[in-house]
């Protein structure tokens, strides 16, 4: 394996402590070759070197990994499908659903969960305030979808009673949680350490006050 993405993957997976088979590897990788492809054409992304893209995509998603608990997911503002199809790789029990308001974007995602053959993955094309779930959801996850505030109030209805609010974060976001303090218990703040990044990241949980 002289692949230098390969290589990246494998050895930022082993210090982030996430277990990953030859399979889910095999999946990572060809999920990346599928978003260089795509890029050219639809703009999924503005990084552009493969191995920045195994740092800030790959390994910052599977950074999470350990902190997702919950069998059925969405991930809001999917894009690229970040987090969501590494999560869904590495999880193929878990239900994904990916929902986003680009055509562009969900044509591609199709693409990987079909190219890829991930049967637990669920890609949606529709604006957040209007789509209406057959069943909520144990986990609403952003990456980069909006501010706290907005997360709150355009995904409250897609969570079960007892679900739970997970956005990546980048510094920690202190005037976002002041904002939904009254919203929301915030009950963690965790920061997560990516391998290769020196820029800080976050995971915020968090459960709508009832």
């Amino acid at each position: 394996m002289d692949d230098p993405c390969a290589l990246l993957l494998q050895r930022g997976s082993r210090e982030l402590g996430v277990e990953i088979t030859e399979s889910e590897r095999d999946n990572l990788l060809a999920y990346l070759a599928l978003l260089i492809k795509w890029n050219g054409t639809y703009n999924l992304t503005a990084v552009r070197d493969p191995e920045a893209m195994v740092v800030r995509h790959l390994l910052d998603s599977l950074a999470i990994v350990p902190l997702v608990a919950g069998q059925r997911l969405i991930d809001v503002g999917s894009g690229a499908g970040l987090p969501g199809i590494p999560l869904a790789i590495l999880n193929p029990s878990k239900e994904v659903h990916l929902l986003d308001s680009n055509s562009k974007k969900t044509r591609f995602l199709f693409q990987v969960k079909t190219a890829l053959r991930l049967d637990n993955i669920v890609v949606h094309h529709q604006r957040v305030e209007s789509f209406k779930p057959a069943q909520q959801y144990d986990v609403v996850l952003s990456r980069a979808f909006a501010g706290l505030p907005d997360m709150v109030a355009s995904c409250g209805h897609l969570l079960k009673p007892d679900g739970v609010f997970l956005a990546m974060k980048g510094v920690y976001p202190q005037d976002e949680l002041e904002a939904v303090e009254n919203l929301c218990k915030i009950e963690a703040v965790q920061p997560v350490v990516v391998p290769e990044l020196e820029e800080h990241r976050h995971l915020v949980r968090m459960k709508p006050l009832k």
